[in-house]
């Protein structure tokens, strides 16, 4: 099998006065995992009904393969979709279960056979077949339902928080497995979520949505590295976001000899910032901290969102070594919470400018990272002004 190129071209919903999608326009790749993610209530879910069906927007079309799927009823598209719910038959054996869509096509008694106990092997399933969904864990009536919905072998797979029901460690495992299962069949998923944990860890390229509105597509790591506004930076993972005025921008070249920009930032919560390097005047955006504003180029007295990951910065009860570097940014501050977690520690630092910062100190080899930093320990965050980013203007 194989996924189809699913277009989405100036999609808009509402739903009286309220205006569950705006204007929606992405392209999903043949064979791409494709996952929307975004909180309770921000249009995600009624943008997958739309493409599988079940609703219909004001505005736009869905294009499966470059033809328009608005017109058909869910059954006429090549997609099918798996609820959280399941929506087993409770009556039926998992076998019957997974048959019933061949069964409804009257295929010969032998196809079908051969068919079910494939997708049953596919998922996992083969010492439960004969079963019934109450003799099943949520995990496993999960994969009758994703088997159930492969057996069709549509071009497009439409999962609907498939796992949101199931505990935490049921749900990493499964999520693992999903993935497998993706890369075996080769067809289109589009995969909807509120934990951005799932989207980052499965997705070939993400949607984040909020309102209404998709605020950027990308992969994983552009949207975790590069995100393009604050809701994007606070929303996937955990961050710290201050407002922040530009000083100066000056050009400078970089160790591996391009061309590059440093932008020097007074963030009143935390002090004057070393400069943070931005993209060079070449490219589409100027400052790649400024990227999703309309300004052509950073200037003087811009007023900024500045953000920095807390595993970006370094936790030290000594000043850092900064080997003559003047892109490191230090601050003196107390530990006001440290948070132990096993394979970190989360420490909330209140600088001497009165900003409350979150750092993450990964635990490496035991014994092996200096004294254990305590409550009302006297500490020294750093970070390199590489790490450091711009995500839109705060006033816009």
């Amino acid at each position: 099998m194989k996924g189809s190129l699913v277009t989405i071209n100036n999609v808009s919903k509402h739903f009286g006065d309220f205006e569950a999608l705006k204007d929606i326009n992405f392209t999903i790749q043949p064979g791409e995992f494709f996952s929307l993610l975004g909180p309770s209530g921000c249009g995600k879910t009624t943008l997958l009904r739309i493409i599988a069906g079940f609703e219909f927007p004001d505005e736009g079309t869905v294009l499966f393969d470059d033809k328009n799927v608005i017109p058909l009823a869910p059954n006429k598209r090549s997609s099918n979709t798996v609820f959280q719910t399941y929506a087993l038959f409770p009556h039926l054996s998992v076998y019957e279960n997974i048959a019933f869509p061949l069964r409804l096509k009257k295929l010969s008694k032998k196809e079908i056979d051969e068919k079910v106990r494939h997708y049953v092997h596919l998922v996992q399933l083969d010492a439960h077949i004969y079963k019934k969904p109450n003799q099943l864990s949520g995990g496993q009536k999960q994969r009758v339902a994703i088997a159930r919905a492969l057996i069709n072998e549509p071009k497009v797979l439409l999962l609907d928080e498939p796992l949101s029901a199931l505990d935490a460690k049921l749900r990493a495992n499964l999520l693992i497995d999903l993935d497998k299962l993706h890369d075996q069949i080769g067809i289109t998923f589009i995969y909807v979520t509120h934990d951005q944990s799932e989207a980052l860890s499965v997705s070939d390229r993400i949607a984040v949505m909020n309102a209404g509105s998709v605020l950027q597509v990308g992969k994983p790591s552009e949207i975790y590295e590069s995100p393009a506004t604050q809701f994007v930076a606070q929303f996937i993972g955990e961050t710290n976001l201050f407002e922040a005025t530009v000083v100066s921008c000056v050009e400078h070249v970089t160790a591996e000899g391009e061309n590059d920009y440093m932008v020097t930032c007074d963030v009143p919560s935390l002090g004057k910032q070393a400069p943070l390097p931005t993209d060079t005047v070449e490219n589409t955006a100027m400052d790649k901290f400024m990227q999703v504003t309309d300004f052509e180029h950073t200037e003087k007295d811009q007023k900024v969102a500045f953000t920095i990951r807390p595993e970006k910065i370094r936790i030290t009860q000594t000043p850092p070594d900064t080997g003559g570097r003047t892109d490191i940014n230090v601050f003196e501050g107390i530990v006001e919470e440290p948070v132990y977690s096993g394979f970190q520690s989360k420490f909330y630092v209140r600088l001497e400018n009165g900003a409350l910062l979150k750092v993450f100190k990964q635990h490496t080899n035991y014994m092996e990272n200096g004294p254990l930093i305590q409550w009302k320990d006297k500490v020294y965050v750093s970070w390199s002004a590489e790490d450091g980013y711009i995500v839109e203007d705060i006033e816009k």
